[in-house]
C-alpha cells in the first residue's frame, strides 16, 4: 500500500477568503478543515480534498503548481472566467503568447491558474480540474509515479504526467527550463499514510525513492514535512 493524496494545500493569508474564491470557481462544499484551516471536499471519488491553510508568508514568486480548469465548450470557458473574475481574480501576464487560448487568471491572493480552451485532447476526461501543471524534472515526475502509486501516463522530451488508476485530474511536470525557487512552496500536496500501514515505514519508502525529511512533526499540526528530489515540500499527515 502506498501513501494516498490526501489534498492539496495553499498557504494563505486568509484562509477562509481563498477558500470561499475557489468554492464558488469549483463549485465545492466548503468545511472545517480537521488539520488546519477550512477545506473543500472532492466534488467525485477520484479528486482529492483543497486545503487553505494559515500563514503570513508573502508571496514572492510564481508557484511551482497551479490547477488548469477545463471547458467544454467556449461559452464554458468565458463563463468560468467571468465566475473568477466576479469572486476577486483577476487577469496576469506570466508570458503566455497572443495565440494561445487558455486564459491565465490569479486568485485573490495572486495564486495562478489557468481555464484551458475547449478540445484539449490531453486532459479530456479528467474532470473540471484537468490538471495540476507542475515546475519539475523528469525525475520527480517518476518519484511521485512510485510514491503514490500512479502510472506514468506521459514520458516524453523530458515531460512527464501522471493519473490515478482511476482517473479524475493528472499532474504534470514540464521538465527544463525551471522556474527559481523562491523559498516555501505555497502549494503543495499532503499525503496520508496507508491505513493499515505504519507510518515510520512509508517514511522510510518515501525516503528511499528520493525524499528527504525537512523537520519533525510541527507544533499541534499532524504534519511531517518532507521535499521531492526537486525540494518541492509535501506532508506527510499523521493521527492526531
Amino acid at each position: 500500500m502506498t501513501s494516498q493524496l490526501f489534498a492539496v494545500s495553499f498557504d494563505a493569508s486568509q484562509p477562509l477568503r481563498l477558500a470561499q474564491f475557489w468554492s464558488g470557481v469549483l463549485g465545492r462544499e466548503m468545511v472545517d478543515d480537521p488539520h488546519d484551516g477550512v477545506m473543500l471536499l472532492p466534488s467525485a471519488d477520484t479528486d482529492f480534498r483543497i486545503r487553505f491553510v494559515p500563514s503570513q508568508e508573502p508571496k514572492v514568486v510564481q508557484n511551482r503548481m497551479h490547477f488548469e480548469l477545463t471547458s467544454g465548450s467556449l461559452e464554458e470557458q468565458q463563463q468560468t472566467v467571468a465566475r473568477a473574475l466576479e469572486l476577486g481574480g483577476r487577469h496576469i501576464d506570466i508570458g503566455q503568447l497572443p495565440e494561445e487560448e487558455h486564459v491565465v487568471l490569479a486568485d485573490p491572493e495572486g495564486n495562478e491558474f489557468c481555464v484551458i480552451e475547449p478540445g484539449n485532447k490531453f486532459l479530456a476526461d479528467c474532470g473540471f480540474i484537468g490538471a495540476l501543471s507542475c515546475d519539475g524534472s523528469q525525475e520527480v515526475g517518476y518519484f511521485w509515479s512510485e510514491a503514490l502509486g500512479w502510472p506514468l501516463v506521459w514520458d516524453q522530451d523530458q515531460e512527464t504526467a501522471i493519473q490515478s488508476p482511476r482517473g479524475g485530474p493528472k499532474i504534470t511536470w514540464g521538465g527544463p527550463p525551471f522556474m527559481p525557487n523562491g523559498g516555501r512552496d505555497r502549494v503543495r500536496y499532503d499525503l496520508a499514510p496507508p491505513l493499515d500501514g505504519d507510518r515510520q515505514v512509508e517514511v522510510e519508502r518515501l525516503l528511499s525513492l528520493g525524499a528527504t525529511r525537512i523537520d519533525a512533526d510541527q507544533g499541534g499540526v499532524s504534519r511531517l514535512a518532507m521535499a521531492d528530489p526537486d525540494g518541492g515540500e509535501f506532508g506527510l499527515l499523521t493521527p492526531r
